[in-house]
């Protein structure tokens, strides 16, 4: 171990033993000098204790070679010169202690700047290293250094991997080689530089050439690098094969242009939407039919393209499905009611599908317009309407033929015999009391059995049987909704739907509680007919356990209290040319299912039609 570095006891003890040495040397001499130069060895020793041990220990080591140099000087017969060499010794002793130092902390940090230097050194070594090995293990890119003439000064292995030359073969080597021959007899190579040398940089996009002669299309960036002064060092050059992801993204540009193509010209609107409900696309079909442009619905939530309260629910029906996966709508076509831009409603079909993948999930739905089917539907309605009056009547009239043969015989019989009591009682004969009450019960046996016929025909005529599916209750409504809403735009009826997909499904036979559903909804719109406010409600909640109840409500002028007593019964009407079979046919039907029906009167004028029906739910408590 260098002295300098041993800890300072060991040092000052060689100061010290540096001393004694000169102490020796000037007692050898000590008979040939005389007295003279008493401090000239020591001042050596503190020198060489500077040099050798450090400046601190010279320093420890001044004090006894002071006291030996007074003593051999002569101290008994000390004058003022013996003074002035003691004081020129300290002098002189400090001034080497002083030297020293400076030296000693100049070595230091001499050693420190090299040392720092090393490290720097290593360091550099290193990050070369690792920015050496970054740059060969870039996969798909040749990154390489060119000198102001162009040619290749430092090749990587991407290069060498891309282009097909090792570094022994390229470097040196000019780098129009890398370019077609059209491109090199058009001066490119030369212009790309220039380009970069004036710009700082130079990116595009162009064919290279391999080795082998093969051509590839390349995204090339071309950096000019620059001395401290300005003047051009050379140029960087990264080179990326982009050949297949070209070709990727030109055959799924195609693809899209394809698939636009064909949704442009599909009848049907389209509307993509994604897991918030944010509009990504919107078909030219959809535009058409909902008076919406593309650009002024992309990034909007769809609920704008429904009525209420659907609009306010929609988020929720969305959120719901993506907890819980349970489709209620997916997959499923379903006939909704949909809003235009100018506000006006009309039905249409609706069919959604998902796509699933790594993002988020898409949703498209594809519409169909019911209005145009409306016209067709309203004659065919119509047609079916007069063909069931003239069966009604038809029926009315084999009732009424029935009715007449079967009471023709009782009847008669009643009339004959109170007409022969009453001719009897003209001349009153106690002989013909008995005869009279003979007569009298037989006319009361002939009434018992006309009330036997009409009891068995209406026995027979509501002996029917009620199949009974499990429906959902929302589809079924708006299906109704569509037959029996037919004309009501036209009328300037405002239909509202607030359907509760909690209140279904329903166990019920399908055809018969839409008949009640159109019955109303058809009834409620003439009521309408002369009102200044025309809403139509439907509603659907979850009644008491076990039941849903169903409401029909319009802003009609209301039922007057004397017929709102006998409104469900037969022949009961508030129109002019109504038979008043209609809403005791829903009773009928609504009675038949389990449930029961009634009107209240609708808080701010008008009618509220309230009928229940059995909860699928509940079939399957009571089954479980």
């Amino acid at each position: 171990m260098p002295l300098m570095e041993r800890s300072l006891p060991a040092r000052v003890l060689v100061a010290l033993a540096l001393v004694v040495v000169a102490a020796l040397v000037r007692n050898l001499f000590d008979f040939w000098i005389d007295g003279q130069a008493a401090f000239l060895l020591f001042a050596l020793a503190i020198l060489s204790a500077s040099i050798l041990a450090g400046p601190l220990a010279a320093a420890i080591a001044v004090f006894p070679s002071l006291l030996l140099g007074i003593y051999f000087s002569g101290f008994r017969e000390t004058g003022a010169v013996d003074f002035v060499e003691a004081a020129l010794f300290l002098l002189t002793a400090a001034g080497i202690i002083l030297l020293a130092r400076s030296s000693h902390g100049l070595k230091g940090r001499i050693r420190e700047s090299e040392g720092s230097a090393a490290r720097r050194a290593a360091e550099a070594d290193v990050l070369a290293e690792e920015l050496g090995l970054l740059i060969d293990g870039a996969e798909g890119h040749a990154i390489y250094l060119l000198d102001p003439e162009g040619r290749v000064t430092i090749w990587n292995k991407g290069a060498e991997r891309l282009k097909g030359w090792c570094e022994e073969d390229v470097i040196g080597l000019d780098a129009s080689v890398f370019y077609p021959s059209d491109a090199i007899a058009s001066g490119k190579p030369a212009d790309d530089l220039a380009r970069a040398a004036r710009d700082g940089r130079f990116d595009t996009e162009d064919w290279r050439v391999r080795k082998d002669g093969s051509e590839f299309l390349a995204d090339v960036s071309i950096t000019a690098l620059r001395h401290p002064d300005g003047s051009l060092r050379g140029f960087a050059k990264v080179v990326s094969d982009i050949t297949g992801r070209r070709a990727s993204e030109e055959a799924l540009r195609s693809q899209e242009s394809h698939l636009r193509s064909i949704l442009s010209a599909v009848p049907d609107a389209m509307v993509v939407i994604d897991d918030q409900g944010l509009i990504l696309s919107f078909s030219a079909a959809a535009e058409q039919l909902f008076g919406y442009s593309e650009a002024e619905l992309l990034g909007a939530n769809v609920s704008m393209l429904m009525p209420s309260p659907d609009r306010e629910r929609h988020d929720n029906y969305i959120r719901r499905y993506l907890e819980t996966g349970e489709k209620r709508i997916i997959g499923i076509g379903r006939v909704v009611f949909a809003q235009r831009k100018d506000g006006s409603t009309f039905p249409m079909e609706l069919s959604i599908g998902e796509a699933t993948g790594e993002a988020h999930p898409l949703f498209t739905g594809f519409i169909r317009d019911l209005t145009e089917r409306q016209k067709t539907e309203e004659q065919l309605e119509s047609l079916q309407s007069e063909l069931i009056h003239v069966t009604r009547v038809s029926a009315m009239g084999t009732m009424a033929s029935t009715l007449a043969h079967e009471l023709n015989q009782p009847l008669t019989a009643v009339a004959n015999y109170v007409e022969a009591v009453r001719d009897m009682l003209a001349r009153p004969d106690p002989g013909d009391f008995p005869m009279i009450r003979d007569a009298l019960d037989d006319t009361a046996k002939e009434a018992l059995r006309a009330g036997h016929i009409v009891r068995r025909l209406r026995d027979f005529v509501a002996r029917g049987e009620v199949e009974k599916t499990i429906e959902k209750l929302p589809l079924l409504i708006n299906e109704a909704a569509v037959l029996g809403l037919m004309g009501a735009r036209e009328k300037g009826i405002a239909p509202r739907f607030d359907l509760d997909p909690y209140a279904s499904p329903v166990l019920v036979d399908k055809i018969q509680i839409q008949q009640v559903l159109i019955n109303l909804i058809r009834n409620a719109c003439e009521a309408m007919a002369a009102s200044p406010v025309r809403e139509l409600s439907v509603m659907s909640r979850p009644d008491e356990r076990g039941f849903v109840r169903v409401i029909v409500a319009d802003t009609g002028p209301g039922v007057d209290a004397q017929i709102a007593e006998q409104l469900f019964t037969a022949f009961t009407s508030t129109k002019s040319e109504g038979m008043g079979l209609g809403l005791s046919i829903c009773r009928t039907i609504v009675e038949a299912h389990g449930g029961r029906i009634w009107m209240e009167p609708r808080e701010g004028g008008g009618t509220e039609f309230h009928f229940t029906l059995v909860s699928a739910k509940a079939e399957e408590r009571d089954d479980g």
